[in-house]
């Protein structure tokens, strides 16, 4: 099959190189404790001291707790390879496993590339066989379907019918096919019953002014209103949002950089506060708001903690809801390890930076979260299971049973996020008294009477 995953730099992003994470042994489930450091694998973990230190951690005096307001909805993102049926059967069904046992509420699927091919490669003439194959794998481990509408077909943007460069993946139609894309959204909306929500094209790729310095925020708001009216016209039931721009962090004094929102971690581009003010000023409705993004600055800095790093996410999602009452979907987020920490699916300090995003999210009003890749695709981020490409692949990662433990929880809601005010720990505690402890440094933390949590651990104990 060729190449569909397109690179993800663009005027928006940094580069995320490839490193290929290694396979990793089972995760308990009951409690995960992982430890880590910088480059080298862990030693294995007591289990029984790793429960007892849980157990010891005082979650009363010196915490400050925040309830969730909304319920939160963690979902993945399937990419270029995700469980498909060409991998070697033992590693996808490991995988299908891991997704199947309520790792997802939400499951998206782009309607090109990202591991779908051209589903129309000439006007009227139609290729659902891939987008079949990824419906079928979100309908049989029971997820709710998200459709990212992007990417499109090569006629639409100036190229040769009947012919698919994925070189051109991240071109964006022509103004005089916005119609036909939308179209073509309405009938994907229609062969499959299943999709409920819909996201509109993908971090505003081919929507950029070169010679103005700017995204064409009025390009990419002419093409959601023109996909938003199709598919209310077919499914009034369908939930459409935008506009799906990351949200830059750049440092402090770059020329771009807005007054409107700062923070420890930098501020956000200014040209990404104007895509948002325009689309929810022009657009003909909506009914989620879309954001995506990193915790570092531009220049690939992130400052403090990975928790404080984190804090990014939750003053985005503040400045959100303080321009509308839409629901909050992050649609893709990077966390990043601190400088000189290694990053990928076998790296516990990315698993601890992903959950510190999530304890933002849950404490700020968010709806929705998606995790970019759940299989292990090399890029420096957490995923849910390795290589299933690879016959030993598909197993889980130290985010493996964090995430499992976490998705029902915070679907449910009532989820209490604390923060140590002494000590470098998040955690999650559920209504039964369950609760999750994080170390979100590289360092041991000590707790009384027990042994030290390790160096991005993450607990999970029972109820007291």
């Amino acid at each position: 099959m060729p190449l569909r995953k397109p690179l993800r730099p663009g005027p928006s992003t940094r580069p995320r190189p490839a490193l290929r994470s290694l396979p990793l042994a089972l995760v308990a489930a009951a409690l995960a404790l992982v430890a880590g450091c910088t480059s080298t694998t862990a030693p294995p973990v007591d289990r029984s001291a790793a429960q007892r230190t849980a157990a010891a951690v005082d979650l009363g005096q010196g915490w400050d707790w925040n309830t969730q307001s909304t319920a939160l909805d963690l979902g993945v993102t399937h990419t270029q390879d995700s469980l498909d049926l060409a991998e070697p059967t033992a590693a996808r069904e490991r995988g299908t496993a891991i997704l199947k046992d309520g790792s997802a509420v939400w499951q998206n699927v782009h309607l090109m590339g990202f591991g779908t091919l051209n589903p129309e490669p000439s006007p009227g003439t139609y290729d659902w066989s891939t987008l079949d194959s990824r419906m079928n794998l979100v309908k049989s481990t029971g997820g709710r379907t998200v459709l990212t509408a992007c990417c499109a077909p090569d006629w639409m943007k100036g190229g040769t019918a009947g012919r698919t460069d994925w070189s051109d993946l991240e071109v964006s139609p022509q103004p005089q096919y916005f119609d036909a894309f939308a179209s073509l959204v309405a009938a994907t909306v229609q062969r499959y019953p299943q999709i409920e929500a819909v996201q509109v094209w993908n971090e505003l790729k081919g929507f950029y002014h070169e010679d103005e310095n700017r995204w064409d925020y009025e390009g990419y708001t002419a093409l959601y209103n023109k996909v938003y009216t199709a598919v209310k016209a077919v499914r009034p039931d369908v939930m459409v949002g935008g506009p799906y721009v990351v949200m830059i962090s750049l440092p402090a004094g770059d020329p771009n950089a807005s007054s409107e929102l700062t923070g420890p971690w930098g501020a956000l581009d200014q040209r990404v506060v104007d895509v948002v003010e325009y689309w929810m000023t022009h657009n003909v409705g909506a009914d989620f708001v879309i954001a995506d993004g990193g915790t570092a600055t531009r220049d690939g800095t992130i400052t403090g903690t990975v928790a404080d790093a984190a804090g990014k996410y939750a003053d985005v999602d503040r400045w959100l809801r303080g321009k509308t009452k839409l629901p909050i979907w992050w649609a893709e987020f990077y966390p990043d390890p601190p400088p000189g920490v290694d990053g990928g699916a076998s790296s516990p300090a990315s698993a601890v930076a992903t959950l510190a995003a999530v304890a933002a999210y849950a404490r700020t009003d968010v709806s929705t979260a998606l995790l970019w890749g759940p299989q292990d695709s090399g890029i420096p981020y957490a995923s849910l299971w390795t290589d299933a490409t690879k016959p030993d692949g598909g197993q889980p990662t130290p985010l493996t049973p964090a995430w499992r433990w976490l998705v029902p929880r915070l679907a449910k809601g009532g989820m209490e996020i604390g923060r140590s005010q002494t000590q470098p720990l998040i955690a999650f505690r559920a209504p039964d008294g369950s609760a999750m402890i994080i170390n979100v440094t590289g360092q041991e933390v000590p707790v009384a009477g027990q042994e030290p949590l390790p160096a991005w651990a993450i607990a999970i104990r029972d109820p007291a």
